[in-house]
């Protein structure tokens, strides 16, 4: 019997050990991650860089809060802002805490700015911006608001793609748009560069800011350090967490200086955000993505990998129905329900992640080898015959 609130549903497993991009459970069974804790674990389990930072640290400080400086805090934020369109940065815990920041952000620049009508934000269908009452009223899926009220008011939705229903929806009471140049959850759906283009005219054309969610698409998931380089367009405003902790967490919200301009002593604030373990964390997340061949590195794997998924669809076509995705973010179509594609690579040896629209989410450590990649595909390739083979007797 669990103490454990059952809000999940959880694989009947307990792991006590990881190695790259192998988990090893307390029964002795041994895992390939594709999942990595849901995009998190970009750099594998028990990176030694992240580790010796983390233990570096750990003998230090671990907490003093905000009231004081915090050097390692005052670095990351520098380099997230000299690898990036911002000027300003504040941390969080978990990408939730980042997009509501954000979108505290969006409203209080208008406030600042003489318009506090101007509050509503614009988002798009299939989005996921995380687990509180202002987030989940963002992403606008039923399912994630049923039973807690009514809705947070602010937010209207419109389909991603459509540049006129988004032109549409601007009132005199629009703040931001907030998008996620990836969708996630939403079925690893890659927003076009031209869309994401359109909305940023859109949005200097009204006055309002263009918020980014790369929070699971971020630091180097997709071969470029953030997704919306690929669409060549810059944001006022971004949330991050999930890989910049490489499995420590970490959120953050970057932001110009314009677009910060509400933010001033005492309009927000964080207990652990910025503590010096996580900065530690992320400082040796930014030494490795920095590193030269880093991201160069990734776009290979994501090409390597993308093509043997492609193949491995192709021979099963009662199971899957294609690929799709962008860098190391990829999703399988599924012809079958997606929850027995998991379940069946679950059983092979290798985890996956369910997402929107019948897809299962691959998004594997950056750092993988190619062995593990193989091996996986392998075990991927084990479950889909398997599944085949139970259509087939069906």
């Amino acid at each position: 019997m669990t103490a454990l609130m059952p809000t999940y549903n959880r694989y009947p497993v307990a792991f006590e050990r990881g190695e790259g991009a192998r988990l090893f459970a307390d029964d002795g069974r041994e895992f390939i991650d594709f999942g990595a804790g849901i995009a998190v674990n970009s750099f594998g389990h028990a990176h030694p860089r992240l580790k010796v930072a983390l233990e570096a640290q750990a003998e230090k400080l671990w907490h003093t809060s905000n009231l004081y400086h915090i050097p390692e805090g005052e670095r990351l934020a520098q380099r997230l802002c000299a690898a990036s369109f911002a000027d300003l940065v504040f941390f969080n815990n978990s990408g939730a805490e980042a997009v509501e920041t954000a979108i505290k952000t969006a409203r209080k620049y208008h406030a600042a700015k003489g318009r506090p009508e101007r509050y509503r934000v614009i988002t798009f269908a299939g989005a996921f911006h995380g687990r509180t009452l202002a987030t989940i009223a963002a992403g606008g899926k039923p399912q994630y608001m049923e039973g807690f009220g009514p809705a947070c008011p602010g937010f209207d939705q419109v389909e991603p793609g459509d540049l006129e229903a988004a032109k549409a929806a601007i009132t005199d009471e629009t703040a931001a748009m907030l998008i996620e140049p990836v969708q996630g959850e939403g079925g690893i759906r890659v927003m076009d560069p031209q869309f994401l283009k359109g909305l940023r005219e859109l949005c200097d054309e009204a006055g309002i800011l263009l918020i980014f969610d790369e929070v699971q698409c971020g630091m180097g998931r997709t071969g470029r350090l953030f997704a919306h380089e690929w669409a060549g367009v810059k944001p006022d405003i971004m949330a991050l967490a999930k890989a910049l902790g490489g499995g420590f967490p970490i959120g953050a919200c970057l932001a110009t200086k314009d677009a910060a301009a509400g933010m001033t002593a005492g309009v927000h604030g964080s207990t652990f955000g910025g503590n010096p373990l996580a900065m530690a964390v992320g400082n040796a997340v930014m030494d490795i993505v920095e590193e030269p061949a880093f991201l160069e590195g990734v776009r290979a794997k994501a090409g390597r990998l993308n093509q043997k998924l492609a193949g491995l669809a192709a021979s099963y076509p009662d199971v899957l129905a294609g690929v799709r995705g962008l860098g190391m973010m990829l999703g399988l179509e599924c012809r079958v329900p997606n929850t027995e594609v998991a379940r069946a690579a679950f059983e092979a040896g290798v985890l996956v992640v369910g997402a929107g629209g019948n897809v299962v989410r691959l998004a594997p450590p950056l750092t993988l080898e190619n062995a593990e990649m193989d091996e996986g595909l392998a075990r991927l390739d084990a479950a889909c015959a398997a599944l085949a083979e139970k259509r087939g007797e069906a």
